[in-house]
């Protein structure tokens, strides 16, 4: 099994060095919608052709009939567009034109995927050469007989390449990714079931939606059994969730095309059992003015300059009478006062609708470097008038230089932490943890910053008498104050003697 996975890793790590070899002939939003769209057409190839050899087993003549794969849950793959024609042509001056005719042929028979697929593989200002490699890449290292490996490897791979171009991109990057670990810890806090809702106003490339199903799975449930709603304003973003859903065998609803939420709610009577978001962080200019009267305004106007509340008052707008949130913020929504925010953060707060906040460790995402809180958000909290604090910030590890990582050890810490909460056993923890009741919010000026109630760590007693220790400390300070002292003459005398006065 090791082995397995660790081909795989390696397959996802070649068709991003594909892509990295693209780079300097196509900007960088093409590229990613260059590879993006060569693993779906695999996916959807490698599905077609096993749905296909069964109809052909079956010889009832069905195999060209495009009701039996759409029963199936199967894009139906018109010959033209099928892997062996690409593969094919790999290697000749036409395999740009040869792709491009895939994705519109596929588009034309299902419309689901009409003006989804990226038809940009024909342009002059991409190698054909380097495109043949990818091609080679996906037709050499998957194995149509065993789709349902290959759904999940190709989804990973998906996901690799979607991050990946996310920390290259770096603030672009951020509009369409949300790093897996955050979106990892707000489902095993929210913890979805069939026959739910599951709602994101601002979805990105859909990963908020993968890991509810993943969580689904794992806990004996079937993808088929949650019903998914999203929107996203960027036309490149919303074609790549689209895609990214019908990979993972999905059944999404993201409207008839992207849209602005704000301005034209997609799913206006939607009430989800789960909402889950990372809305742009301290978005301005976003149209306050022009909604100003708008019922979703339910605790206070939002400012013009900053989107924050207006994202939070547009969720809970969404939320079924037992329904719950789990969305990013930047810092800043915890306390600030400007624009009102501090008086609609009261109103919230006062109607009881804050169940958790966990301030989470710098470099945990591509994009941005300030910091920021998952806020929980529920209309039927289990422990009325109170709300759980999660210090976080010490938690995760550096997997590069830049970039920070939650593990699979920490995740299950804050969700444990939550469980206990909402089972009323939970236990302070200095430093880390504490459940506060809503009168000693109103205390601190209704300011959420964890650091304010869960208080500072403990420090271990190392066994040494305080007066003891007060006098090593002082002892080592000052012998600290003269070596400085020391240095400090030594460096005036070394300039002086090459004529430099201090």
């Amino acid at each position: 099994m090791a082995g397995k996975n660790n081909a795989n890793i390696g397959f996802e790590k070649q068709i991003w060095s594909a892509a990295c070899e693209l780079w300097g002939h196509i900007p960088a939003a093409d590229y990613r919608k260059v590879i993006v769209g060569l693993i779906f057409l695999r996916y959807i190839s490698c599905a077609f052709e096993k749905r296909y050899q069964q109809l052909v087993a079956e010889g009832d003549g069905f195999e060209d009939d495009k009701d039996a794969y759409i029963a199936e849950n199967v894009f139906f793959v018109p010959p033209k567009a099928r892997w062996n024609v690409i593969a094919a042509a790999a290697h000749t001056p036409e395999i740009g034109i040869v792709i491009d005719d895939a994705m519109r042929a596929i588009e034309d028979e299902n419309r689901t995927l009409k003006n989804v697929l990226p038809k940009n593989y024909a342009s002059q200002d991409l190698d054909k050469r380097v495109l043949g490699n990818v091609v080679d890449l996906f037709t050499n290292n998957i194995d149509m007989s065993d789709t349902d490996a290959d759904k999940d490897l190709l989804g990973r791979t998906y996901e690799y390449c979607i991050a990946q171009f996310a920390a290259y991109e770096g603030t672009k990057g951020g509009e369409f990714y949300t790093p897996s670990s955050i979106v990892k810890t707000i489902v095993e806090v929210l913890k979805p079931f069939e026959n739910c809702r599951v709602y994101d106003p601002c979805c990105g490339s859909g990963g908020m939606f993968v890991q509810s199903v993943k969580f689904l799975q794992a806990h004996g449930g079937r993808r088929d059994r949650i019903s998914v709603y999203g929107q996203e304003s960027n036309a490149d973003t919303w074609k790549m969730a689209k895609m990214n859903m019908a990979i993972r065998g999905i059944d999404a609803d993201f409207g008839p095309y992207q849209a602005d939420t704000f301005f034209n709610d997609l799913h206006p009577t939607l009430k989800a059992d789960f909402i889950m978001a990372n809305p742009p962080f301290n978005l301005s200019n976003w149209g306050q003015d022009k909604l100003l009267d708008d019922p979703r305004w339910q605790y206070g106007i939002p400012p013009a300059g900053n989107a924050n509340y207006a994202w939070i008052q547009h969720m809970i707008s969404h939320l079924a009478p037992k329904g719950k949130i789990g969305l990013v913020l930047a810092n800043g929504a915890l306390s600030t006062q400007t624009g009102g925010e501090g008086e609609i953060r009261k109103k919230i707060i006062e109607a009881d609708l804050i169940e958790g906040i966990v301030a989470l460790p710098p470099q945990l995402f591509y994009s941005v470097t300030i910091p920021v809180t998952l806020w929980f958000i529920s209309r039927d909290k289990a422990q009325k008038g109170k709300t759980l604090f999660i210090d976080a910030r010490k938690m995760g590890h550096m997997v590069d230089r830049k970039h920070r990582d939650f593990s699979d050890a920490d995740i299950k810490k804050i969700a444990d932490t939550f469980n206990a909460f909402q089972n009323g056993t939970l236990t302070d923890v200095k430093g880390f943890c504490a459940v506060t009741d809503t009168a000693d919010i109103a205390k601190q000026d209704y300011i959420l910053t964890p650091g304010r109630y869960v208080g500072i760590e403990e420090q271990a007693d190392d066994g040494e008498p305080f007066e003891d220790k007060m006098k090593r400390l002082t002892t080592e300070l000052s012998a600290m104050f003269k070596q400085s002292d020391t240095l400090q003459a030594e460096i005036k005398e070394k300039l002086k003697s090459i004529g430099w006065e201090m």
